[in-house]
């Protein structure tokens, strides 16, 4: 088959096509041809090595595509059923394996492209609306890049619960797509320090600051973070695309006015198969519906995964990044 392989930590240049042999399903696996695989930020840290990961592997944390076979102690999915999966290695290939019990299904309606672009993004957008800060109508809420497409979910989910959103963005192309979003305010940060985007968070809520920060940037953006919060405020620092947060006083949450952070992962809030379907479901039916939105800035093929790394990296991309087997 037809793969991007991993053979050392590095940089873009170190996602290598391979021709590498057919996978076969264990006892209580699928087979899938991949049709799209959606390319996140976890898959950079993992192929730089921030994250510990057995070499030689097959990236790619998010999938979609049929089912071409099942091993024996499998009740279900059936043979050409269309699945998706997250968190879970080998989507950059033509076929990967996956525990039958760790994929979702995908409805006919919902495109696989769609599909790819929206079930990490939107599981995780999920969970962040609904548990790590759970919006209420009325709570305005900083999304920093708001752009991106985690940042453009994010942003169109606040508005479906009532909530206002000031978004954080780098460029002017970047600020139209997410007020398209639904952002209400956007603050350049390209031409601010963190404790710029901090007053002007706070110009913009009348001195009262933020109801929760949804951060995903991590170290260039952490301070600023906490400067925006009103009292009692939440921090929900998801990501660390910008390098980790170093160690801090907690004295600064008693200081700001009993500020909480929370540091949450997707796989947590996704470990039943209960949770990881009912969340599925949820998400997908809202974009069935229309009222979910994913943004797909680009597709390429999946020969590409070095270009779309280095554009993903690089802040030069809007919305959802694709491969396309």
């Amino acid at each position: 088959m037809r793969a991007i392989s991993v053979l050392r930590h590095g940089g873009p240049d170190v996602l290598t096509p391979a021709a590498l042999p057919d996978p076969r399903p264990g006892a209580d696996e699928v087979l899938i041809a991949v049709e799209a695989a959606g390319v996140n930020f976890i898959d950079a840290h993992l192929r730089a090595g921030r994250y510990p990961v057995a070499l030689p592997y097959v990236p790619g944390q998010e999938g979609v595509g049929r089912v071409l076979a099942a091993g024996p102690a499998v009740t279900g999915p059936r043979i050409g059923d269309r699945v998706g999966w997250v968190n879970l290695p080998g989507a950059y290939a033509e076929l990967a394996v996956i525990p039958a019990e760790r994929v979702v299904p995908i409805p006919e309606d919902v495109s696989p492209p769609t599909a790819a672009a929206v079930l990490l993004h939107g599981m995780t957008a999920h969970y962040l609306v609904h548990d790590s800060h759970a919006v209420r109508a009325g709570d305005t809420i900083l999304v920093h890049a708001a752009a991106g497409g985690m940042g453009l979910l994010l942003t169109q989910w606040i508005k479906l619960l009532g909530g206002r959103v000031i978004g954080t963005v780098s460029s002017a192309a970047k600020e139209e797509r997410a007020r398209a979003a639904g952002a209400d305010e956007v603050i350049r940060y390209d031409a601010l320090d963190p404790a710029g985007v901090a007053s002007a968070a706070n110009a913009l809520t009348g001195g009262a600051g933020v109801a929760a920060v949804y951060d995903g940037i991590g170290a260039p953006t952490f301070d600023g973070s906490l400067a925006a919060l009103r009292p009692r405020g939440t921090l929900v620092l998801y990501g660390q695309a910008g390098g980790p947060v170093p160690p801090f006083d907690l004295g600064r949450l008693n200081q700001g006015g009993s500020l909480r952070v929370t540091r949450p992962n997707l796989d947590h809030h996704i470990a039943s198969r209960e949770e990881l379907t009912g969340r599925a479901a949820d998400v997908l039916r809202l974009v069935a519906s229309g009222a979910l939105t994913p943004h797909i800035g680009s597709v390429r093929p999946l020969e590409d995964a070095a270009e779309a790394h280095a554009d993903l990296e690089g802040r030069r991309s809007i919305g959802k990044l694709l491969l396309t087997v």
